[in-house]
Parts: structure tokens; sequence; C-alpha cells
């Protein structure tokens, strides 16, 4: 399974993006997709998450800023980044988890190489 991300790049504060991240292979079902995002010096941290089901999780830090979504029929996930501020700069990398390739057979922890989002003040 490949994650291939897309759509990071240099936004004034109170500026929008748009993360796209497209999971491929041979893939029946995704259970979790999200984005988690490490600034420099820190540890990696999770943005947002997404069930198949479509139930999802937000970081305190981004609820009310960013909106995450997915497409499963094309194993898309997406996050929306509205109002950003100069502490959401950071490398972005899209996740997949309980990956399923068949009815019973499935891995965990899947990453995306990182997109770079970097929010000027």
């Amino acid at each position: 399974v490949q994650l291939v991300a897309s759509g990071g790049g240099l936004v004034q504060a109170g500026g929008s993006l748009r993360l796209s991240c497209a999971a491929s292979g041979i893939i029946a079902v995704i259970n979790v997709m999200g984005w988690y995002r490490q600034a420099p010096g820190k540890a990696r941290e999770l943005v947002a998450t997404i069930t198949n089901g479509g139930s999802t999780n937000y970081a305190d830090s981004v609820k009310g800023r960013f909106t995450i979504s997915r497409d499963n029929a094309k194993n898309t996930v997406h996050l929306q980044m509205d109002s950003l501020i100069p502490e959401d700069t950071a490398v972005y990398y899209c996740y997949a988890d309980r990956v399923y390739f068949s009815s019973s057979y499935f891995l965990n922890n899947y990453w995306g190489q990182g997109t770079q989002v970097t929010v000027s003040s």
C-alpha cells in the first residue's frame, strides 16, 4: 500500500490549504485514515482521523478550523485547513490503519511521505 500526499505549501496566517492523500494497492477497506504532523523539534502528533463509517476525531488545537473527509470508494482522505496560524507549520503525514486486503486479513500503520505546510505570520 502506498500513500501519496499532496497539497502542502506556504500560506499567510488566516489563509487556507487543502491536503489530499490517496492510497493505492489492492485494498478492500481502510478502517481509519487520517493526518498527523510534526513540527521541528517536536514529536509527531495527531491532527485528525476519520473511520470508514465517517466518525471523526480532531486534536483540540485544530477543532473548528480543520475538517477531515474521505472518499471510501477512491481510498482518499482530505484535510481542509482554514484559519491557519503559524503554529500549524509542520510536515503533515497521511496515515492509514487497519487496511483490509480481504475480509479477514489486514495490516496496520501505513504512512505517507509527508507534505510541508508553512504558515507565515
